[in-house]
Protein backbone atom coordinates (compact mmCIF):
# COMPACT_ATOMS: atom_id res chain seq x y z
CA UNK A 1 0.00 0.00 0.00
CA UNK A 2 1.31 3.44 -0.93
CA UNK A 3 1.04 5.97 1.87
CA UNK A 4 0.77 9.59 0.74
CA UNK A 5 2.08 12.47 2.84
CA UNK A 6 1.05 16.11 2.51
CA UNK A 7 3.43 19.08 2.48
CA UNK A 8 3.46 19.11 6.29
CA UNK A 9 4.64 15.49 6.41
CA UNK A 10 1.24 14.36 7.66
CA UNK A 11 -0.84 11.35 6.58
CA UNK A 12 -4.34 12.32 5.58
CA UNK A 13 -6.05 9.09 6.60
CA UNK A 14 -8.28 7.65 9.33
CA UNK A 15 -8.73 4.07 10.51
CA UNK A 16 -10.98 1.64 8.72
CA UNK A 17 -13.42 -0.84 10.24
CA UNK A 18 -11.40 -3.59 8.59
CA UNK A 19 -8.56 -4.78 10.81
CA UNK A 20 -6.69 -6.24 7.83
CA UNK A 21 -6.71 -2.88 6.08
CA UNK A 22 -5.46 -1.10 9.21
CA UNK A 23 -2.67 -3.64 9.67
CA UNK A 24 -1.63 -3.15 6.05
CA UNK A 25 -1.53 0.64 6.57
CA UNK A 26 0.78 0.43 9.57
CA UNK A 27 2.99 -2.22 8.01
CA UNK A 28 3.45 0.13 5.04
CA UNK A 29 4.23 3.10 7.28
CA UNK A 30 6.70 1.12 9.38
CA UNK A 31 8.19 -0.88 6.55
CA UNK A 32 11.76 -2.03 7.31
CA UNK A 33 11.38 -1.18 11.00
CA UNK A 34 13.20 -4.02 12.69
CA UNK A 35 12.38 -2.68 16.17
CA UNK A 36 8.60 -2.59 15.64
CA UNK A 37 6.90 -5.25 17.77
CA UNK A 38 3.51 -6.45 16.50
CA UNK A 39 1.23 -9.26 17.58
CA UNK A 40 -2.22 -10.39 16.43
CA UNK A 41 -4.39 -12.69 18.54
CA UNK A 42 -8.01 -13.57 19.24
CA UNK A 43 -10.19 -13.10 22.29
CA UNK A 44 -12.88 -15.71 22.73
CA UNK A 45 -16.40 -14.45 23.35
CA UNK A 46 -19.85 -16.01 23.57
CA UNK A 47 -20.71 -14.85 20.06
CA UNK A 48 -17.38 -15.73 18.46
CA UNK A 49 -13.91 -14.23 18.48
CA UNK A 50 -12.55 -10.71 18.61
CA UNK A 51 -9.38 -10.05 16.60
CA UNK A 52 -6.89 -7.71 18.26
CA UNK A 53 -3.62 -6.32 16.91
CA UNK A 54 -1.02 -4.82 19.27
CA UNK A 55 2.04 -2.86 18.15
CA UNK A 56 4.75 -0.82 19.86
CA UNK A 57 8.39 0.12 19.29
CA UNK A 58 10.97 -1.87 21.18
CA UNK A 59 13.29 0.40 23.16
CA UNK A 60 10.77 3.24 23.48
CA UNK A 61 8.06 1.20 25.21
CA UNK A 62 8.38 -0.78 28.43
CA UNK A 63 8.10 -4.42 27.27
CA UNK A 64 7.39 -5.72 30.76
CA UNK A 65 4.69 -3.13 31.30
CA UNK A 66 3.00 -4.09 28.00
CA UNK A 67 2.93 -7.74 29.00
CA UNK A 68 1.90 -7.08 32.61
CA UNK A 69 -0.84 -4.50 32.03
CA UNK A 70 -2.13 -5.33 28.54
CA UNK A 71 -1.25 -8.70 27.05
CA UNK A 72 -1.55 -10.88 30.17
CA UNK A 73 -4.88 -9.47 31.38
CA UNK A 74 -6.42 -9.81 27.92
CA UNK A 75 -5.14 -13.32 27.18
CA UNK A 76 -5.16 -15.05 30.55
CA UNK A 77 -7.51 -13.08 32.79
CA UNK A 78 -10.37 -12.58 30.36
CA UNK A 79 -13.57 -13.50 32.26
CA UNK A 80 -16.49 -11.54 30.84
CA UNK A 81 -17.29 -13.15 27.51
CA UNK A 82 -20.28 -10.91 26.79
CA UNK A 83 -18.50 -7.58 27.24
CA UNK A 84 -18.42 -5.15 24.33
CA UNK A 85 -15.30 -3.69 22.78
CA UNK A 86 -15.47 -0.46 24.79
CA UNK A 87 -15.26 -2.33 28.08
CA UNK A 88 -12.43 -4.64 27.04
CA UNK A 89 -9.73 -2.14 27.82
CA UNK A 90 -11.42 -0.14 30.54
CA UNK A 91 -12.17 -3.18 32.70
CA UNK A 92 -9.56 -5.78 31.81
CA UNK A 93 -6.33 -3.88 31.16
CA UNK A 94 -4.44 -2.31 34.07
CA UNK A 95 -3.27 0.79 32.23
CA UNK A 96 -4.37 4.15 33.64
CA UNK A 97 -3.37 6.57 30.87
CA UNK A 98 -5.52 5.48 27.94
CA UNK A 99 -7.28 7.25 25.08
CA UNK A 100 -9.00 6.51 21.78
CA UNK A 101 -8.33 8.00 18.36
CA UNK A 102 -9.11 7.31 14.71
CA UNK A 103 -6.40 9.58 13.30
CA UNK A 104 -3.49 7.64 11.83
CA UNK A 105 -1.10 10.55 12.52
CA UNK A 106 -1.98 10.53 16.22
CA UNK A 107 -1.35 6.80 16.38
CA UNK A 108 2.02 7.08 14.62
CA UNK A 109 3.06 9.97 16.89
CA UNK A 110 2.04 7.97 19.96
CA UNK A 111 4.05 4.95 18.83
CA UNK A 112 7.10 7.12 18.23
CA UNK A 113 6.71 8.48 21.77
CA UNK A 114 6.73 4.99 23.28
CA UNK A 115 3.00 4.30 23.60
CA UNK A 116 1.28 1.04 22.66
CA UNK A 117 -1.50 0.97 20.05
CA UNK A 118 -4.26 -1.65 20.05
CA UNK A 119 -6.45 -2.17 16.97
CA UNK A 120 -9.70 -4.14 17.16
CA UNK A 121 -11.64 -5.81 14.34
CA UNK A 122 -14.78 -3.93 13.23
CA UNK A 123 -13.78 -0.95 15.37
CA UNK A 124 -12.72 2.33 13.69
CA UNK A 125 -10.66 3.61 16.60
CA UNK A 126 -7.40 2.55 18.20
CA UNK A 127 -6.65 2.35 21.89
CA UNK A 128 -3.47 4.18 22.89
CA UNK A 129 -1.93 3.19 26.22
CA UNK A 130 1.00 4.99 27.80
CA UNK A 131 3.94 2.60 28.10
CA UNK A 132 6.87 5.00 27.65
CA UNK A 133 10.31 4.00 28.84
CA UNK A 134 13.10 6.03 27.25
CA UNK A 135 16.79 5.14 27.62
CA UNK A 136 17.99 7.98 29.87
CA UNK A 137 20.83 8.68 32.27
CA UNK A 138 20.24 9.23 35.96
CA UNK A 139 20.11 12.61 37.67
CA UNK A 140 23.67 13.77 38.22
CA UNK A 141 25.40 16.84 39.64
CA UNK A 142 25.68 19.93 37.41
CA UNK A 143 28.89 20.16 35.40
CA UNK A 144 28.93 23.71 34.01
CA UNK A 145 27.26 25.41 36.98
CA UNK A 146 28.75 23.57 39.91
CA UNK A 147 29.04 25.21 43.31
CA UNK A 148 30.19 24.57 46.85
CA UNK A 149 26.76 25.08 48.40
CA UNK A 150 23.25 24.22 47.32
CA UNK A 151 21.59 21.20 45.64
CA UNK A 152 23.67 18.79 43.61
CA UNK A 153 21.07 17.64 41.06
CA UNK A 154 20.74 18.80 37.47
CA UNK A 155 18.37 18.40 34.56
CA UNK A 156 18.58 15.34 32.32
CA UNK A 157 17.64 14.70 28.70
CA UNK A 158 14.33 13.19 29.82
CA UNK A 159 11.50 15.70 29.56
CA UNK A 160 9.38 14.32 32.40
CA UNK A 161 12.35 14.06 34.75
CA UNK A 162 13.18 17.73 34.15
CA UNK A 163 9.62 18.91 34.83
CA UNK A 164 9.48 16.73 37.96
CA UNK A 165 12.70 18.31 39.30
CA UNK A 166 11.04 21.73 39.05
CA UNK A 167 7.73 20.60 40.57
CA UNK A 168 9.67 19.03 43.42
CA UNK A 169 10.78 22.55 44.41
CA UNK A 170 7.60 24.50 43.62
CA UNK A 171 4.67 22.59 45.11
CA UNK A 172 2.02 25.06 44.02
CA UNK A 173 -1.05 24.32 41.85
CA UNK A 174 -0.49 27.70 40.17
CA UNK A 175 2.61 26.30 38.48
CA UNK A 176 1.25 25.57 35.01
CA UNK A 177 2.70 23.43 32.23
CA UNK A 178 1.67 23.85 28.60
CA UNK A 179 3.01 21.08 26.36
CA UNK A 180 3.51 21.00 22.62
CA UNK A 181 5.81 19.66 19.92
CA UNK A 182 8.41 21.30 17.69
CA UNK A 183 9.89 19.92 14.48
CA UNK A 184 7.93 18.22 11.74
CA UNK A 185 10.17 15.17 11.80
CA UNK A 186 11.66 15.12 15.29
CA UNK A 187 8.36 16.07 17.02
CA UNK A 188 10.34 17.20 20.04
CA UNK A 189 8.23 17.75 23.13
CA UNK A 190 8.51 21.12 24.84
CA UNK A 191 6.96 22.41 28.03
CA UNK A 192 6.11 26.03 28.83
CA UNK A 193 6.20 26.37 32.63
CA UNK A 194 5.03 29.49 34.44
CA UNK A 195 3.34 30.69 37.62
CA UNK A 196 -0.24 31.58 36.70
CA UNK A 197 -0.49 34.48 39.15
CA UNK A 198 3.03 35.90 38.56
CA UNK A 199 3.87 35.68 34.85
CA UNK A 200 2.71 38.57 32.69
CA UNK A 201 0.02 37.51 30.16
CA UNK A 202 1.61 39.44 27.28
CA UNK A 203 4.89 37.58 27.92
CA UNK A 204 3.17 34.21 27.59
CA UNK A 205 1.42 35.29 24.39
CA UNK A 206 4.65 36.58 22.90
CA UNK A 207 6.46 33.33 23.66
CA UNK A 208 3.65 31.29 22.12
CA UNK A 209 3.77 33.44 19.00
CA UNK A 210 7.51 32.86 18.72
CA UNK A 211 7.10 29.10 19.07
CA UNK A 212 4.39 29.05 16.41
CA UNK A 213 6.18 31.38 14.00
CA UNK A 214 8.40 28.80 12.29
CA UNK A 215 8.47 25.32 10.81
CA UNK A 216 11.62 23.23 11.04
CA UNK A 217 12.57 19.61 10.45
CA UNK A 218 13.96 18.96 13.90
CA UNK A 219 14.88 20.46 17.27
CA UNK A 220 17.49 18.37 19.06
CA UNK A 221 18.55 20.69 21.87
CA UNK A 222 17.52 23.89 23.62
CA UNK A 223 20.45 25.64 21.93
CA UNK A 224 18.76 25.24 18.55
CA UNK A 225 15.53 26.74 19.85
CA UNK A 226 17.35 29.73 21.37
CA UNK A 227 18.50 30.81 17.90
CA UNK A 228 14.91 30.74 16.64
CA UNK A 229 13.25 32.77 19.40
CA UNK A 230 15.80 35.54 19.92
CA UNK A 231 14.76 38.89 18.46
CA UNK A 232 18.24 40.04 17.37
CA UNK A 233 19.95 36.89 16.16
CA UNK A 234 23.03 38.79 15.00
CA UNK A 235 23.93 39.96 18.50
CA UNK A 236 26.84 38.12 20.13
CA UNK A 237 25.10 38.48 23.50
CA UNK A 238 22.55 35.80 24.47
CA UNK A 239 19.07 37.28 24.94
CA UNK A 240 17.72 34.28 26.82
CA UNK A 241 19.30 32.36 29.67
CA UNK A 242 19.93 28.63 29.86
CA UNK A 243 20.63 26.63 32.99
CA UNK A 244 21.16 23.03 34.03
CA UNK A 245 20.21 23.71 37.66
CA UNK A 246 16.60 23.02 38.75
CA UNK A 247 16.93 25.40 41.73
CA UNK A 248 17.80 28.30 39.42
CA UNK A 249 14.84 27.48 37.15
CA UNK A 250 12.49 27.30 40.15
CA UNK A 251 13.78 30.63 41.43
CA UNK A 252 13.17 32.20 38.02
CA UNK A 253 9.58 30.93 38.01
CA UNK A 254 8.92 32.56 41.38
CA UNK A 255 10.23 35.85 39.97
CA UNK A 256 7.53 35.78 37.30
CA UNK A 257 9.72 34.48 34.50
CA UNK A 258 8.94 31.60 32.13
CA UNK A 259 10.87 28.35 31.77
CA UNK A 260 10.99 26.35 28.53
CA UNK A 261 11.79 22.66 29.03
CA UNK A 262 12.94 20.85 25.88
CA UNK A 263 12.98 17.08 25.54
CA UNK A 264 16.44 15.57 24.85
CA UNK A 265 18.17 18.64 26.33
CA UNK A 266 19.94 18.75 29.72
CA UNK A 267 19.34 22.52 29.92
CA UNK A 268 16.17 24.59 30.17
CA UNK A 269 15.58 28.08 28.77
CA UNK A 270 14.72 30.96 31.11
CA UNK A 271 13.17 34.11 29.66
CA UNK A 272 13.17 37.04 29.76
CA UNK A 273 16.66 37.81 31.00
CA UNK A 274 18.99 40.75 31.56
CA UNK A 275 22.72 41.41 31.42
CA UNK A 276 22.89 41.17 35.20
CA UNK A 277 21.36 37.69 35.51
CA UNK A 278 24.33 36.12 33.73
CA UNK A 279 26.58 37.20 36.60
CA UNK A 280 24.32 35.64 39.23
CA UNK A 281 25.22 32.20 40.54
CA UNK A 282 23.15 29.94 42.77
CA UNK A 283 25.87 30.14 45.44
CA UNK A 284 25.16 33.85 45.88
CA UNK A 285 21.87 33.12 47.62
CA UNK A 286 23.12 30.23 49.73
CA UNK A 287 26.12 32.15 51.11
CA UNK A 288 26.04 35.19 53.37
CA UNK A 289 25.27 38.41 51.53
CA UNK A 290 28.78 39.84 52.02
CA UNK A 291 30.36 36.76 50.45
CA UNK A 292 27.88 36.81 47.56
CA UNK A 293 28.49 40.51 46.95
CA UNK A 294 32.26 40.06 46.94
CA UNK A 295 31.96 37.18 44.45
CA UNK A 296 29.83 39.28 42.11
CA UNK A 297 32.28 42.19 42.20
CA UNK A 298 35.03 39.75 41.25
CA UNK A 299 32.93 38.45 38.34
CA UNK A 300 32.22 41.90 36.96
CA UNK A 301 35.90 42.82 37.17
CA UNK A 302 36.83 39.52 35.51
CA UNK A 303 34.37 40.15 32.67
CA UNK A 304 35.86 43.54 31.84
CA UNK A 305 39.44 42.26 32.11
CA UNK A 306 38.70 39.27 29.86
CA UNK A 307 37.63 41.67 27.11
CA UNK A 308 39.98 44.62 27.60
CA UNK A 309 43.27 43.33 29.03
CA UNK A 310 44.99 42.07 25.82
CA UNK A 311 43.82 45.10 23.82
CA UNK A 312 44.95 47.52 26.53
CA UNK A 313 48.35 45.86 26.73
CA UNK A 314 48.83 46.24 22.96
CA UNK A 315 47.55 49.84 22.89
CA UNK A 316 49.73 51.01 25.79
CA UNK A 317 52.95 49.26 24.76
CA UNK A 318 52.62 50.33 21.12
CA UNK A 319 51.27 53.88 21.46
CA UNK A 320 51.65 55.10 25.04
CA UNK A 321 54.67 53.42 26.69
CA UNK A 322 55.35 56.65 28.61
CA UNK A 323 52.35 56.02 30.91
CA UNK A 324 53.99 52.89 32.31
CA UNK A 325 56.32 53.02 35.33
CA UNK A 326 59.95 53.06 34.21
CA UNK A 327 60.88 49.79 35.93
CA UNK A 328 57.89 47.99 34.41
CA UNK A 329 58.64 49.40 30.96
CA UNK A 330 62.26 48.26 31.20
CA UNK A 331 61.06 44.79 32.23
CA UNK A 332 58.84 44.61 29.13
CA UNK A 333 61.68 45.79 26.91
CA UNK A 334 64.06 43.21 28.40
CA UNK A 335 61.50 40.44 27.93
CA UNK A 336 61.06 41.37 24.26
CA UNK A 337 64.74 41.73 23.36
CA UNK A 338 64.91 38.43 21.48
CA UNK A 339 61.31 38.35 20.22
CA UNK A 340 61.08 38.93 16.49
CA UNK A 341 57.30 39.37 16.17
CA UNK A 342 55.40 42.61 16.86
CA UNK A 343 53.38 42.80 20.07
CA UNK A 344 50.03 42.27 18.35
CA UNK A 345 51.29 39.08 16.63
CA UNK A 346 52.62 37.83 19.98
CA UNK A 347 49.25 38.30 21.64
CA UNK A 348 47.33 36.74 18.75
CA UNK A 349 49.63 33.69 18.72
CA UNK A 350 49.14 33.06 22.42
CA UNK A 351 45.39 33.77 22.39
CA UNK A 352 44.78 31.45 19.44
CA UNK A 353 47.00 28.83 21.05
CA UNK A 354 44.96 29.02 24.23
CA UNK A 355 41.67 28.72 22.31
CA UNK A 356 43.10 25.69 20.50
CA UNK A 357 44.08 24.04 23.79
CA UNK A 358 40.67 24.83 25.26
CA UNK A 359 38.87 23.28 22.28
CA UNK A 360 41.10 20.20 22.42
CA UNK A 361 40.45 19.85 26.15
CA UNK A 362 36.69 19.91 25.57
CA UNK A 363 36.79 17.25 22.85
CA UNK A 364 39.06 14.86 24.73
CA UNK A 365 37.34 12.64 27.32
CA UNK A 366 37.51 13.09 31.08
CA UNK A 367 40.90 13.36 32.74
CA UNK A 368 42.69 13.44 29.39
CA UNK A 369 41.00 16.76 28.59
CA UNK A 370 42.14 18.29 31.88
CA UNK A 371 45.65 17.00 31.28
CA UNK A 372 45.97 18.50 27.81
CA UNK A 373 44.88 21.87 29.14
CA UNK A 374 47.40 22.00 31.97
CA UNK A 375 50.31 20.23 30.31
CA UNK A 376 49.76 21.93 26.96
CA UNK A 377 49.60 25.38 28.53
CA UNK A 378 52.77 24.87 30.57
CA UNK A 379 54.90 23.07 28.02
CA UNK A 380 53.86 24.98 24.91
CA UNK A 381 53.94 28.31 26.71
CA UNK A 382 57.42 27.69 28.11
CA UNK A 383 58.67 26.41 24.77
CA UNK A 384 57.28 29.49 22.99
CA UNK A 385 59.13 31.79 25.41
CA UNK A 386 62.41 29.88 25.06
CA UNK A 387 62.08 29.93 21.27
CA UNK A 388 61.66 33.73 21.40
CA UNK A 389 58.24 33.52 19.75
CA UNK A 390 56.55 35.38 22.61
CA UNK A 391 57.63 37.21 25.74
CA UNK A 392 56.93 36.22 29.32
CA UNK A 393 54.76 39.32 29.85
CA UNK A 394 52.43 38.27 27.02
CA UNK A 395 52.12 34.79 28.53
CA UNK A 396 51.09 36.38 31.83
CA UNK A 397 48.54 38.68 30.12
CA UNK A 398 46.98 35.83 28.15
CA UNK A 399 46.89 33.52 31.17
CA UNK A 400 45.23 36.20 33.31
CA UNK A 401 42.68 36.85 30.55
CA UNK A 402 41.86 33.14 30.39
CA UNK A 403 41.40 32.91 34.16
CA UNK A 404 39.07 35.92 34.09
CA UNK A 405 36.91 34.33 31.38
CA UNK A 406 36.46 31.22 33.53
CA UNK A 407 35.14 33.33 36.43
CA UNK A 408 31.92 34.17 34.53
CA UNK A 409 29.21 31.69 35.71
CA UNK A 410 27.43 31.29 32.37
CA UNK A 411 29.53 29.56 29.71
CA UNK A 412 27.51 30.92 26.77
CA UNK A 413 27.88 34.45 28.11
CA UNK A 414 31.62 33.94 28.70
CA UNK A 415 32.03 32.83 25.08
CA UNK A 416 30.78 36.25 23.96
CA UNK A 417 33.53 37.97 25.95
CA UNK A 418 36.12 35.65 24.41
CA UNK A 419 35.03 36.74 20.93
CA UNK A 420 34.95 40.44 21.79
CA UNK A 421 38.49 40.11 23.14
CA UNK A 422 39.78 39.65 19.58
CA UNK A 423 37.84 42.71 18.41
CA UNK A 424 39.53 44.77 21.13
CA UNK A 425 42.94 43.40 20.15
CA UNK A 426 42.44 44.60 16.57
CA UNK A 427 41.11 48.01 17.68
CA UNK A 428 43.94 48.45 20.18
CA UNK A 429 46.54 47.58 17.57
CA UNK A 430 45.04 49.88 14.96
CA UNK A 431 43.88 52.93 16.94
CA UNK A 432 45.41 52.58 20.39
CA UNK A 433 43.35 53.72 23.36
CA UNK A 434 40.99 55.55 21.00
CA UNK A 435 40.15 52.21 19.44
CA UNK A 436 39.55 50.64 22.87
CA UNK A 437 37.23 53.49 23.87
CA UNK A 438 35.44 53.28 20.53
CA UNK A 439 34.93 49.54 21.02
CA UNK A 440 33.56 50.04 24.54
CA UNK A 441 31.19 52.73 23.25
CA UNK A 442 29.86 50.53 20.43
CA UNK A 443 29.34 47.58 22.82
CA UNK A 444 27.50 49.74 25.35
CA UNK A 445 25.24 51.23 22.67
CA UNK A 446 24.48 47.76 21.35
CA UNK A 447 23.69 46.45 24.84
CA UNK A 448 21.40 49.41 25.51
CA UNK A 449 19.47 48.63 22.31
CA UNK A 450 18.77 45.00 23.26
CA UNK A 451 15.57 43.72 24.80
CA UNK A 452 14.60 40.29 26.04
CA UNK A 453 10.88 39.81 25.45
CA UNK A 454 10.07 43.40 26.38
CA UNK A 455 12.55 43.79 29.26
CA UNK A 456 15.53 46.17 28.70
CA UNK A 457 18.69 44.08 28.54
CA UNK A 458 20.71 46.54 30.65
CA UNK A 459 18.15 46.70 33.45
CA UNK A 460 18.61 48.37 35.97
CA UNK A 461 21.32 50.54 34.39
CA UNK A 462 18.74 51.34 31.71
CA UNK A 463 15.14 52.15 32.72
CA UNK A 464 15.90 51.47 36.36
CA UNK A 465 13.42 54.13 37.47
CA UNK A 466 10.60 52.09 35.90
CA UNK A 467 11.09 49.61 38.71
CA UNK A 468 11.70 52.13 41.52
CA UNK A 469 15.32 50.96 41.52
CA UNK A 470 14.31 47.67 43.16
CA UNK A 471 16.64 45.79 40.80
CA UNK A 472 19.68 47.37 42.47
CA UNK A 473 19.03 45.14 45.51
CA UNK A 474 20.17 42.17 43.43
CA UNK A 475 22.68 43.83 41.12
CA UNK A 476 26.42 44.05 41.87
CA UNK A 477 25.56 44.19 45.57
CA UNK A 478 23.49 41.21 46.69
CA UNK A 479 21.38 42.57 49.53
CA UNK A 480 20.35 40.34 52.47
CA UNK A 481 17.40 38.08 51.69
CA UNK A 482 15.08 39.75 54.18
CA UNK A 483 15.57 43.15 52.51
CA UNK A 484 14.60 41.89 49.03
CA UNK A 485 10.90 42.06 49.77
CA UNK A 486 9.70 42.58 46.21
CA UNK A 487 10.00 40.45 43.11
CA UNK A 488 11.89 41.82 40.09
CA UNK A 489 10.19 43.62 37.22
CA UNK A 490 9.37 40.34 35.47
CA UNK A 491 6.38 39.70 37.76
CA UNK A 492 3.01 41.22 36.95
CA UNK A 493 1.87 44.38 38.74
CA UNK A 494 0.14 43.75 42.05
CA UNK A 495 2.02 40.47 42.61
CA UNK A 496 5.45 41.87 43.38
CA UNK A 497 5.51 41.22 47.15
CA UNK A 498 7.35 38.03 48.10
CA UNK A 499 8.53 38.53 51.68
CA UNK A 500 6.89 39.83 54.84
CA UNK A 501 7.97 39.45 58.42
CA UNK A 502 5.36 37.84 60.69
CA UNK A 503 4.30 39.81 63.73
Amino acid sequence: MNIEYNENNQIEMTLSASLDVNIEVFESIFENWGDLVKKRFELKRADGYVDIFILYIDGLADNEMVERTITRPLLYEWKNETANVNSIFSSETEAVDMKETADVNDIVDALLCGDTAILVKDYEKAMLLSTKQYPVRSVDKPEKESGLKGPRDSFTENFRTSTALIRRRVKDPKLKLIQGTLGQRSKTTYGLMYMEDLARPYLLERIKEKLNSFDIDAIFDSGMLVHLIEDKWYSPFPQVQTTERPDKAASALLEGRVVLVIDNSPEVIILPTTFNTFFQAADDYYNRFAVGTFARIIRYMAAYLSVLLPGLYIAITCYYPQVLPTDFLLAIVAARNDVTFPVVIEVLIMELLFELLREAGIRLPGQMGNTIGVVGGLIVGQAAVEAALVSTVVVIVVALTAICSFAIPNEEFASTFRLLKFVMIILGAGLGLYGILLGILVIEIHLASLESFGIPYMMPLAAGSADDNIEYQDFVVRAPIFTMKNRPIYARAGRRRRYERKR
